[in-house]
């Protein structure tokens, strides 16, 4: 649907290694020493004490456990893929790779290679984002609020956010729209008691009571997304939609009608031509996938 891959920079950036286990093999003869450093094939060891954290970035929360598993794994191996750091000043601060950062710390380790880009703060910041997006190191809410800042900030699209990171634009809609979700239910996503898929189903919910009731029943009974979206569906009653139906303009039904030919599968509206919502069916990829190529091409006109 979307062309996947790196964002910008990034290419450049991570080209020198596959993955978070990639080992990079340095031999005593490519070694250069300095006085608070040492050169290595392009790559810095540089003191702990000389690093601070991106106070900007988007991650806010880091596993503790997870963070103890990394630094036992990093006392038995090393760190085995540099971060990527700035100057700033006399000192360095973390654009990628700051759990390895804190690991590290927490391992006990003197010095971390690092890898020292010069970087404006725009591209700090983008680099940041895109990095922790397309490791998926963030929470459902943290992805959220990332995207909408590259949108805001730059006036990216969906579809240039969805290309930079090698996701779906639909993907990337429905991460936004966890947003429009009441400050409670936002919690519960951010402390992992709500997931993304359980999420997503409450945002049609517009009462905040009726919204955060689903939500805890979903944290506290465990139930399936899909019996949460039947739970839903209950909430908003069919005695809603017929009122609804029933005071839609001849011209909204003719546009209903039009677009279930267009898109050739079920289009619900609810509401009347001054306020409501309209619901587009997709039952398989193949139908989201033909979907999306219409939309593209009325973008276009």
């Amino acid at each position: 649907m979307v062309k996947k891959g790196l964002g910008r920079g990034l290419d450049s950036l991570f080209s020198m290694y596959d993955n978070d286990e990639t080992t990079t093999q340095i031999s005593n003869a490519d070694m250069i020493k300095g006085d608070n450093v040492v050169y290595i094939q392009g790559i810095t060891e540089i003191s702990l004490s000389e690093i601070d954290t991106n106070k900007n970035q988007p991650r806010k929360n880091f596993n503790e456990e997870a963070l103890k598993e990394l630094s036992e794994s990093i006392t038995s191996h090393g760190v085995i893929q540099p971060i990527i750091v700035v100057k700033k000043g006399t000192r360095y601060m973390v654009i990628a790779g700051e759990r390895r950062f804190r690991a590290s710390k927490i391992a006990g380790l003197k010095t971390i290679p690092a890898i020292i880009k010069d970087y404006s703060e725009k591209e700090i910041k983008e680099v940041s984002i895109i990095e922790n997006l397309q490791r998926e190191d963030l929470n459902p809410i943290e992805a959220a609020r990332a995207i909408k800042e590259l949108m805001d900030e730059y006036g990216w699209t969906q579809d240039v956010v969805a290309s930079r990171i090698g996701k779906s634009r639909p993907a990337i809609a429905n991460t936004i729209r966890l947003l429009q979700l009441e400050p409670e239910v936002i919690s519960l996503i951010e402390e992992g008691k709500l997931s993304a898929g359980h999420a997503r189903s409450l945002v049609v919910v517009t009462n905040r009571d009726a919204q955060l009731k689903l939500a805890k029943l979903a944290c506290t009974k465990k139930i399936t997304v899909r019996d949460l979206e039947n739970a839903v569906k209950k909430q908003m009653g069919n005695k809603g939609k017929s009122k609804a139906k029933s005071e839609q303009t001849p011209e909204l039904k003719q546009l209903i009608n039009d677009m279930q030919r267009v898109f050739s599968t079920k289009v619900t509206a609810l509401g009347t031509n001054l306020r409501g919502r309209i619901y587009i069916d997709y039952y398989n990829p193949d139908d989201l996938e033909r979907i999306y190529d219409l939309v593209e091409i009325l973008k276009k006109k």
